[in-house]
């Protein structure tokens, strides 16, 4: 029986990686750097999950040179800058630049009121989850949910499946129990590898992933509802569907 649904949030919940991007690039400006991520190369850098990780791994690309004896002043360079990029990131969503993917809310909404638990299994930071859906959903957002999972109670990012193990033991379910939806090729080795069956909804970030062992690869979730949802889950069990 399908009792949770469990969603990422950048790329899944919203097309959020066009505000990220021009928040890195607002963040190494105003620290004074001459450094620019353009389209392809952030594509590229998606592959590396969690935004502090992507900033050391692109300097020390940028940088191999650099001495371990400079890790901790690179470290808490690092930290700043990520600090400089969530308030870009914030402002920039406040200001309406990033909405919710077609279908979402609806699916949310039919979940909710038919019982069916909703949980976020992100490695984002909680500040970028807030905004996004204090302005998408409301004040009272959290209600909506019975489990969140962020870069902060999760820091071992994706592809490790730690985010997901720990929503599934807060809401005290099995896999089985639940259906995950993620819109990368990390997220779905995360939700894959703590048993779950996975749901992906592309960017054209990730258009290009291989999403081998997924239940569905779907647009967007605009023409699918609930009562489809635990058709797709059930034929995931081994059980047969209704005609």
């Amino acid at each position: 029986m399908l009792n949770a649904l469990i969603f990422d949030v950048d790329g899944t919940l919203a097309d959020t990686e066009s505000a990220h991007l021009a928040a890195f690039n607002h963040a190494f400006a105003e620290f004074g750097l001459d450094w620019h991520w353009d389209e392809p190369l952030y594509t590229e850098l998606l592959h590396i999950s969690g935004g502090k990780e992507r900033i050391a791994h692109y300097w020390k690309a940028k940088q191999p040179e650099l001495r371990e004896v400079d890790a901790m002043a690179r470290q808490e360079t690092v930290n700043r800058l990520h600090e400089l990029k969530t308030a870009a990131y914030e402002s920039s969503v406040n200001e309406g630049a990033v909405s919710l993917r077609p279908g979402v809310l609806k699916l949310m909404d039919e979940a909710l009121a038919q019982g069916v638990k909703l949980a976020i299994a992100s490695t984002t930071s909680p500040v970028n989850i807030a905004a996004l859906l204090r302005r998408a959903v409301g004040p009272n957002w959290q209600m909506n949910f019975a489990a969140i999972g962020d870069a902060s109670t999760a820091p071992v990012k994706k592809p490790h499946p730690q985010v997901y193990l720990d929503m599934l033991a807060a809401l005290k379910m099995d896999a089985s129990q639940c259906l995950a939806f993620e819109d990368s090729i990390n997220g779905l080795r995360s939700a894959m590898g703590a048993g779950l069956a996975t749901i992906i909804t592309p960017t054209r970030y990730t258009a290009h992933h291989d999403f081998s062992g997924a239940l569905r690869v779907l647009p967007d979730l605009g023409q699918v509802d609930l009562a489809q949802l635990r058709q797709w889950h059930l034929a995931s069990q081994g059980a047969p569907c209704a005609a």
